[in-house]
């Protein structure tokens, strides 16, 4: 999101499925519907599924509804007004629980069940793979949620993509979806698979990528532990998402192209975009979760000096306009504040120092406040 993109940044998506799932990640037989008939029938197995692990009932039309602790403050079901959410299971799940702690959310996920508790009576939450979260927040299931890009293009959802969130599983870098052989292979280029078959989860965006490159091959679709099909006799390649690219260098493989780069994405129902409520919850929550991610690794620093030192105090500080200075009692001094990375801190603590800094202090931050570019419609 591997983060996909599991991004973002690298989805993963190497635990058991069910015969669910594999219609939600795998292209339809020809004459398959999609629509939003199939699609709201998948949503009430997932529910129906989530009542029997002892998770919240479904109603008449197979909408879930919250219980007793299960139930979001202040709201006994998904009340008017609300933001139905997808929060992404799988291996985004934890790094996703954490942004939503750095923003201030206090969340509980139970192990059995579909359902995140959280302290926000205008967010109501369910737990699906980022492969469906697009589907169902096209649809209207879901009003928004949080998936990555690749997910997305492999389903050609319609939806509001408002923001990007680069943040995953192992790193803030984007996912890569690549093109891999075994190391001694024949194959040096694309054009060198044409006729064979290849491994992947991405069944319709590698197909494109070959289509578009005038190759012909088959893509047969893989429910996991890709890499090793690069290694059984008749597979010619395979597909598969990266983000540091270890794995595949560990089941030696070789990477001959790159299918898709991607990163997690926050994206809204068209309808709840329109909707004035919800468009303003689901755009606080973007700047929140923003914040979160631009907090991450950075430090507050803040001293005092004697004011004859300011000059060459604020050379040496990085900042986005400049240093925050506040005078002292003492005329003669200064308290200087500014936020810095983490990493360079040790540096800039030592110079500060050497400058006659004293009193010189850091603290760890939440959030960032970012001015975001939000999506318009």
């Amino acid at each position: 999101m591997k983060t996909s993109l599991d991004g973002g940044i690298g989805l993963s998506f190497r635990s058991s499925r069910t015969p669910g799932a594999r219609s939600a990640a795998r292209p339809p037989a020809a004459g398959f519907n999609r629509g939003q008939v199939v699609r709201q029938s998948r949503w009430r197995q997932v529910c129906s599924a989530a009542s029997g692990l002892g998770a919240s009932p479904v109603d008449q039309n197979g909408l879930p509804v919250a219980t007793g602790s299960q139930a979001p403050s202040g709201s006994e079901d998904v009340g008017e007004g609300m933001v139905k959410f997808g929060f992404p299971k799988g291996s985004l799940q934890k790094s996703t629980e954490d942004l939503f702690g750095r923003a201030g959310f206090r969340l509980k996920i139970s192990e059995r069940s579909y359902f995140p508790q959280i302290d926000d009576d205008q967010l109501w939450l369910l737990l699906l793979r980022s492969q469906e979260i697009s589907r169902f927040v096209e649809d209207g299931v879901l009003d928004a949620g949080i998936c990555g890009h690749d997910w997305i293009v492999e389903n050609g959802s319609d939806v509001v993509e408002v923001c990007e969130l680069q943040y995953s599983k192992a790193t803030s870098s984007p996912a890569r979806w690549v093109l891999a052989v075994e190391e001694n292979s024949d194959v040096q280029t694309v054009k060198d698979l044409e006729g064979q078959i290849v491994a992947s989860e991405l069944v319709k965006t590698t197909e494109r990528f070959f289509k578009d490159r005038g190759v012909n091959i088959k893509v047969e679709y893989s429910w996991g532990a890709t890499e090793v099909k690069a290694r059984i006799p008749g597979i010619g390649g395979i597909v598969d998402i990266t983000e540091t690219g270890s794995s595949l260098k560990a089941n030696k493989l070789r990477i001959i192209d790159t299918i898709l780069s991607s990163t997690t994405r926050l994206v809204a129902n068209k309808s709840a975009w329109e909707d004035k409520v919800k468009r303003q919850k689901i755009e606080d929550l973007a700047v929140l979760l923003q914040g979160a991610i631009l907090g991450r690794r950075k430090v507050g620093l803040k001293m005092n000096l004697p004011t004859s030192k300011l000059d060459a105090i604020s050379s040496i500080l990085p900042s986005a306009l400049s240093p925050t200075v506040s005078t002292l009692v003492d005329c003669e001094y200064v308290a200087v504040e500014v936020v810095v990375e983490e990493r360079a801190a040790r540096s800039i603590i030592t110079e500060c120092r050497r400058c006659g800094a004293s009193g010189i202090l850091t603290y760890s931050l939440n959030t960032i406040v970012p001015d975001l570019d939000l999506a318009r419609s």
